[in-house]
């Protein structure tokens, strides 16, 4: 950042930081205390859509490694598509493998990025639910580096649970890097798990 940028007030963008995705692990501990929603193992990584011989390189290269993953039945990720154009890489895990989805969002996000495709990174979530059936997203903002919470309503059509994001804002301020601009809380309809 030059003395131009300082004197335009003009800002260097925030540097992504792919580290932020292991702090979701003690994270969910605090949110099982606080509001009762633990892990349903799912989780998935948002991008533009890419087409071409360079993408399928570079998915067939995460399902090598998150492959080598002996544990697993079936392919290890997914690709689905959005009825909002978007892309989504998804892991399905067992509740109580949170640190090996963790895992595997940062692997995707990383061989996203080593292979050229960090600009059409959007974001990155991992699903929970709670005994009354309904779903939460933790969603990571990849260019940000920042978290929030995505809670929707079950059954009421593209509507939010404003209050339980609230309350899982609060809750868990001491472990992630929530965004403080409520602005860029998306809504992630059509996520996978949700």
């Amino acid at each position: 950042m030059g003395l131009l940028d300082i004197l335009l007030g003009r800002t260097k963008p925030v540097a992504p930081d792919l580290d932020q995705l292991f702090a979701l692990v003690p994270a969910a501990v605090t949110l099982e205390a606080a509001t009762g929603f633990v892990p349903t193992g799912g989780g998935a990584v948002c991008f533009t859509t890419v087409e071409g011989a360079a993408f399928e390189q570079t998915h067939r290269e995460v399902q090598a490694l998150l492959d080598a993953d002996a544990d697993r039945d079936g392919p290890s990720v997914l690709l689905r598509r959005d009825a909002y154009g978007c892309s989504w890489l998804v892991s399905e895990r067992t509740p109580d493998e949170l640190p090996l989805l963790v895992d595997d969002l940062h692997a995707v996000n990383a061989s996203m990025e080593v292979n050229g495709f960090g600009p059409q990174l959007l974001c990155s979530l991992a699903n929970f639910g709670d005994a009354e059936g309904r779903t939460l997203a933790l969603v990571h903002l990849y260019r940000r580096g920042t978290w929030f919470p995505f809670a929707p309503l079950p059954g009421a059509g593209q509507r939010r649970d404003e209050a339980l994001e609230l309350r899982v804002r609060a809750a868990l301020g001491g472990h992630l890097r929530i965004e403080q601009d409520l602005n860029r809380w998306l809504s992630v309809w059509g996520a996978p798990g949700l």
